[in-house]
């Protein structure tokens, strides 16, 4: 029987090298690079699968994909795109599309995918509306970030377990909260919980709940996070730190699917989603003995690792810009980001990942004292130490009083009289991002805060409640 393909592609080049790919292994090969083409086509003959860009001469090719899926519902699609976002690889698999490859891909992987499409021939219905993914706040087009996608778009329709991998601040309860937002859960709550900070005596009462009188100071019934994430995702942070003792809770109740609250009998049934995150590397820690390996492979069913910011140096400027932007938003000057400012952050290694970067973004959109930042103006905030190619963002030194005066007043004479309501208003605009970055580069360390700042803490104390600030609004996630 004829493999017979209809490839939509309007770049040349690209469409003769998958044309000639495919018809070394015995496809039948029909080109075209418009819409209107490739509807022609399909209503012409039959096709085993349907091979195409998104952006086409006359619109985009994800957009118009409900007809086809309509006439030919069993019909295998395969999507290339060179608009490489989580919301491109989402769009995709909208669509019920086999797979989604970002460009640049390797030719032997669609060509055996494009086989094994064939030879399945089926497709699967999604139900999830194209404006879920507005707003999500993963940023990158690398090949590194492609592979996050492609993995985050393969278990949005089913509740595996998910374990997430990756340095501190490369962004895994980012990644836990798009999972969630785009999956069948999305309208069911999102329970993070960091394992790391519940003290080891009480983070069974915290994930299982406890009943009045289990313990010293138990005064009522209190509903564990498990409850609490009833029809939604438990995202459970800093997995590797959890105690032996509550692992092996964890443990049977993951494998027997129910819990059952400190000091209680009745086992509760769980509905929820469980996403786990490390940043250590657990299997040295199972060789010795710290962390069970059963309960590794249970919440490994699917694990998504992600890439430190120095593998993914082609997502540096888009981050930054995202940042400043973000800035804006967060009463910070407006800013923006010359090609010199651009070379010289891809050439830090930023220990710290995108965490690193982003509390760098809003200091320098802070302290620059021009509207472009360019190389002059980041170059004095990247503090050198021996043996080291760039800081982090801890070993920066706090601006010195005077260039935060100049700041301040330099924003002031561009923006608003400094007297009355309107100077509070005006100093309460650069008091709150300083507060917040200061108080996130010290983990939330109100002393070493207030020394970095130049004050002291009675005074940080007062502002931060004058201007509503708490520890939510500073301490950044992983």
């Amino acid at each position: 029987m004829t493999k017979r393909v209809l490839l939509v592609e309007d770049d040349a080049s690209i469409a003769l090298v998958i044309t000639a790919a495919l018809e070394a292994e015995g496809f039948e090969v029909d080109r075209c690079d418009s819409i209107a083409d490739r509807d022609r086509f399909l209503a012409r003959h039959h096709y085993k699968l349907l091979l195409t860009d998104v952006m086409l001469t006359d619109g985009d090719g994800i957009e118009t994909l409900g007809g086809v899926r309509e006439a030919d519902p069993a019909l295998p699609i395969i999507i290339l795109s060179a608009q490489n976002t989580l919301d491109t690889a989402v769009r995709a698999s909208d669509t019920g599309a086999f797979e989604y490859f970002p460009k640049p891909f390797d030719l032997e992987e669609l060509i055996r995918t494009v086989t094994q499409a064939i030879g399945k021939a089926e497709a699967t219905d999604i139900d999830v509306p194209q404006d879920v993914t507005q707003g999500l706040p993963l940023v990158g087009r690398s090949a590194a970030m492609q592979a996050v996608y492609r993995m985050i778009t393969r278990v949005l329709r089913n509740d595996l377990t998910v374990l997430i991998l990756g340095e501190s601040g490369t962004g895994k309860e980012l990644v836990a909260e798009a999972i969630h937002q785009l999956g069948n859960r999305r309208s069911g709550p999102f329970i993070a919980v960091n394992t790391a900070a519940i003290p080891a005596e009480l983070i069974e009462s915290e994930l299982f709940g406890h009943e009045k009188g289990a313990f010293t100071g138990a005064v009522a019934r209190s509903i564990g996070k498990f409850e609490q994430a009833s029809g939604g995702t438990l995202f459970l942070d800093e997995i590797g730190d959890m105690p032996m003792q509550a692992q092996t809770r964890l443990l049977r109740a993951l494998q027997s699917g129910k819990v059952r609250r400190v000091g209680g009998r009745d086992e509760i049934t769980l509905d929820c989603r469980i996403v786990a995150a490390t940043n250590r590397d657990l299997l040295p820690m199972i060789a010795a003995g710290t962390f069970r390996e059963d309960l590794y492979y249970r919440l490994a069913v699917v694990p998504i690792e992600l890439p430190p910011l120095r593998e993914r140096t082609d997502d540096i400027e888009a981050l930054s810009r995202h940042f400043l932007a973000k800035a804006a938003t967060e009463g910070l000057p407006r800013r923006q980001l010359s090609s010199t400012g651009a070379e010289i952050l891809a050439r830090q290694p930023w220990r710290g990942n995108v965490r690193e970067l982003r509390n760098f973004i809003y200091r320098v959109a802070l302290l620059a004292r021009e509207e472009v930042i360019d190389a002059v103006a980041i170059e004095p905030l990247l503090t050198q130490s021996e043996g080291a190619s760039s800081p982090r963002i801890d070993d920066v030194s706090p601006p010195a009083t005077s260039d935060l005066a100049y700041a301040v007043s330099a924003w002031l004479t561009d923006n608003a009289p400094p007297h009355g309501e309107i100077y509070d208003a005006a100093l309460a605009a650069f008091e709150r991002p300083l507060f917040l970055n200061v108080l996130a580069q010290t983990g939330g360390n109100q002393l070493r805060a207030a020394q970095q700042l130049g004050i002291n803490r009675n005074t940080l104390r007062k502002r931060l409640s004058d201007l509503g600030i708490s520890p939510e609004d500073y301490l950044v996630r992983d």
